[in-house]
């Protein structure tokens, strides 16, 4: 039996990082893996979606060359060799995983594991079975894709995610179902590329974790590009053949229509990856199927830790690698701090992009703050303008007595790079004076954040 100090089961993006920050502290550490090094997040989630996004981004920005005095004659898509480029993003990241496994000196175990008690598990794979002893085990595993219970995914014409990305072929009518951050980026992804989108919401307005203002910027947005939208509503029943999909879609009158599509993506949620590794027989404290940890991802069984999608929301890749950090420093006898969810950023890859982080303006208000707030107009800013890109905002939400910045939502262009900044300042919890005396350069998209702050106190210079 091959014995280590920590042993990491699953190598998303929690699961390698945790074992990278384990192996840089001196413990003796193995990662079991039952398909791919980097998990759903570098081979089916995070990066090909992102290789996928930037691909019909471009083949917009080709159909509007006009826009910025260029001429663009007989532009098609091949969706064939889109595919094909992010699925080469996502091996040359593979590889990149391989690599820092040999580098970190980290053992790699491929194959299908199973705890047999909180300090020893099992790997299988091809019918061959060896186990592995740790004094510390991660649990990593992961979360895959909720299926429609009376309409299981088939990857033919009804899709998960990973479906999405590697489709048969080029949806002409394409239903998504659900909008938070997975929906909209693929009927955000798939309108540019050419397909009809029909986007059916059960809740009363599309990204319903965000600001509300936001939310509505970002209906109009995708409206106004041919996305048809259908908020308060709910799927009743969906069926398919070869040839099509059948929804019959109740919407906020009660009243129930049926419409066919060629195709239809199903993004209601995600399920954890906790069955079938043992974790019941060691009484492992769960809430709906996601495992309880304290601050330190500790959980209620000495020895097992665990982190990302398989415990508290947000269900993030940058959660999980910072709980990864957080749990591999504990065990090597440091002292991190706790992470804070409201200092989690959270982004959403559509066009435009939405970013943000911290409380909406309505949660503070409901938390009993007395808030200022201000809301600065990508169209006030002199680079939003000369790249094109004039539509979107900056929001940013102070608690009035303190100056403390409580959230900050974003929706434009690259607001997926920006809000960074504000996570940094709130993270080192920053207050109003401190963003107002900050220096920010010009001519970038960066000045929006400076006067979206100076407009919460009346100093606006730009609008």
């Amino acid at each position: 039996m091959a014995e280590y100090d920590l042993i990491v089961l699953g190598s998303g993006p929690g699961g390698y990082v945790a074992a990278i920050r384990a192996a840089q502290l001196g413990l003796r550490t193995a990662i079991v893996e039952r398909e791919n090094l980097g998990g759903i997040c570098l081979n089916w989630g995070c990066i090909p979606t992102k290789a996928l996004l930037r691909s019909a981004e471009i083949y917009h920005y080709m159909q509007h060359a006009g826009d910025y005095g260029l001429t663009a004659a007989n532009i098609s898509a091949d969706i064939d060799a889109v595919v094909k480029r992010s699925r080469g993003v996502a091996r040359q990241l593979n590889q990149g995983v391989t690599h820092l496994m040999k580098k970190n000196k980290i053992t790699v175990h491929m194959g299908d594991g199973k705890l047999l008690g909180p300090n020893k598990l099992s790997v299988s794979k091809d019918g061959k079975s060896e186990e592995l002893a740790a004094k510390n085990i991660i649990i990593a595993t992961g979360a895959r894709a909720r299926d429609l219970p009376f309409a299981p995914a088939d990857g033919k014409r009804i899709w998960t995610y990973r479906h999405a990305m590697v489709p048969p072929e080029m949806p002409k009518k394409l239903l998504v179902i659900g909008s938070g951050a997975i929906g909209i980026e693929f009927a955000s992804f798939y309108n540019d590329m050419g397909a009809e989108v029909t986007v059916v919401e059960m809740l009363e307005r599309i990204v319903p974790v965000e600001d509300v203002d936001v939310s509505t910027f970002l209906e109009k947005a995708l409206k106004k590009q041919g996305i048809t939208i259908m908020t308060g509503a709910g799927v009743e029943e969906l069926t398919s053949d070869t040839t099509r999909v059948s929804a019959k879609i109740k919407g906020k009158d009660g009243k129930i229509v049926q419409s066919d599509f060629t195709h239809c993506i199903v993004a209601i949620g995600i399920v954890p990856n906790t069955e079938n590794i043992g974790l019941e027989a060691l009484g492992v404290e769960m809430d709906r199927g996601f495992l309880k940890t304290d601050p330190m991802c500790r959980t209620n069984v000495s020895g097992l830790w665990a982190i990302g999608d398989i415990t508290a929301p947000p269900w993030l890749a940058h959660k999980a690698s910072h709980e990864g950090v957080i749990a591999a420093e504990t065990i090597a006898g440091g002292h991190p701090h706790a992470m804070d969810p409201l200092n989690i950023p959270g982004c959403t890859y559509c066009h435009p992009q939405v970013a943000s982080v911290g409380m909406t303006e309505a949660r503070a208000r409901e938390a009993g703050y007395d808030v200022k707030v201000g809301n600065f107009p990508f169209i006030g800013n002199g680079k939003a303008i000369a790249l094109g890109e004039a539509e979107g905002f900056i929001k940013t939400v102070f608690d009035a007595r303190t100056g403390e910045l409580l959230g900050a939502h974003m929706v434009g262009a690259e607001v997926t790079e920006l809000i960074q900044g504000y996570t940094i300042g709130k993270t080192a919890e920053l207050v109003e004076t401190d963003f107002m005396h900050t220096v920010f350069p010009h001519p970038t998209l960066s000045e929006m954040m400076h006067e979206s702050v100076l407009g919460a106190y009346g100093k606006m210079l730009h609008m």
